[in-house]
């Protein structure tokens, strides 16, 4: 029988393999989730580069928010990652929840970013 952090990775692999066939050479918005914070990283795949990133772990940020692991503070990294990525000229991106369902914390990530000017 497989573990809870098996079925995770194996569901991340699963969603990421079917990203890779469509996503054309575009970077791919990653989203990383735990109980406590929320991180997005946008990623060069063909490079292997970073290309921006936002956490709730930043310091700048954590005086702002009032808690790291809810939709609001999501919301926020949404924007902030939308902002990162215009700098670096990133518009069309791939998003991949990372074997996470789409709703709540990752959704709200998702629509902050869309309103921020990325395209996916």
């Amino acid at each position: 029988m497989k573990t809870t952090r098996e079925k995770t990775l194996r569901r991340a692999q699963r969603v990421r393999s079917k990203l890779r066939k469509i996503a054309d050479g575009k970077p791919r918005l990653s989203v990383a989730r735990s109980h406590k914070n929320i991180s997005a990283q946008i990623i060069d795949d063909e490079n292997g580069v970073t290309v921006a990133s936002a956490s709730t772990l930043e310091k700048d940020l954590r005086g702002k928010l009032k808690s790291t692991s809810d939709t609001a503070a999501a919301q926020k990294i949404g924007e902030l990652i939308a902002e990162r990525a215009k700098k670096a000229g990133v518009e069309d991106v791939v998003f991949d929840r990372g074997g996470y369902m789409f709703h709540g914390r990752v959704k709200a990530l998702a629509d902050a970013a869309r309103e921020g000017g990325l395209k996916f």
